[in-house]
């Protein structure tokens, strides 16, 4: 059996109008209407079989389902060189905010030197989708023992009109307000961030459980 009919076997009818409307700049006859959890598992038996090599190479893929199954296999390869060489075929190939934000390959958590280049070309990238997996995996990754401040210029110096990519930036500042507070507030006090992510990430800062009140209050005096 194939991946698409394995999704087919699984597709919730009712979850197709809800992930169509939380997907607005896809078609809508390319999603199947398949819940995560069941993705997931999809992802799971496809890594164990043979049509792995088959799916990994089947590009482009013709549901936004496929999609977010092929980064759920490539999340489950252990070995860093092939997993991030998967990683770099199928960025070009991603459409759409939740499968850029979905998976997180484990290869990389112990791999932050090797990686770090990669992040760095990512988030430079001209594709939106590419830039923006490259800005979730550095706030994934280094925002915590491994951070540097020169990490936050990395981010706020990308620049760009789409919604998705902006977004991505006030997403990754708030979570540094909650994580690296002292040096990311320097970017909210400066006013270094263009004004709609400066206030995008106040606001989410603010909506965090992560950030203390006394921080909220601070930070919502540069609104």
């Amino acid at each position: 059996m194939g991946v698409y009919e394995m999704l087919l076997a699984v597709k919730d009818d009712k979850y197709k109008e809800f992930q169509a409307k939380l997907v607005p700049n896809i078609p809508s006859d390319s999603i199947i209407g398949v819940r995560s959890p069941a993705m997931r598992q999809v992802a799971k038996e496809v890594f164990k079989s043979s049509e792995k090599e088959v799916f990994l190479n089947e590009l482009p893929h013709k549901y936004y389902e496929e999609n977010l199954v092929h980064f759920f296999v490539i999340e489950q390869i252990k070995d860093f060189d092939e997993c991030v060489r998967e990683v770099e075929k199928f960025l070009p190939y991603v459409d759409c905010w939740p499968v850029s934000d979905q998976a997180t390959p484990k290869a990389f958590k112990k791999n932050h030197d090797k990686l770090l280049p990669y992040i760095k070309k990512w988030i430079a990238s001209d594709h939106v989708y590419t830039a923006r997996f490259g800005m979730r995996m550095l706030m994934n990754e280094y925002l915590g023992a491994d951070f540097k401040e020169e990490y936050l210029e990395l981010v706020a110096s990308k620049k760009g009109e789409d919604y998705y990519l902006k977004m991505m930036v006030a997403w990754y500042f708030a979570t540094a307000l909650a994580k690296q507070y002292d040096a990311a507030v320097k970017y909210i006090e400066e006013r270094k961030l263009d004004e709609w992510v400066h206030r995008k990430a106040i606001q989410k800062a603010v909506e965090s459980f992560r950030v203390t009140d006394e921080h909220k209050k601070y930070l919502k005096s540069f609104r």
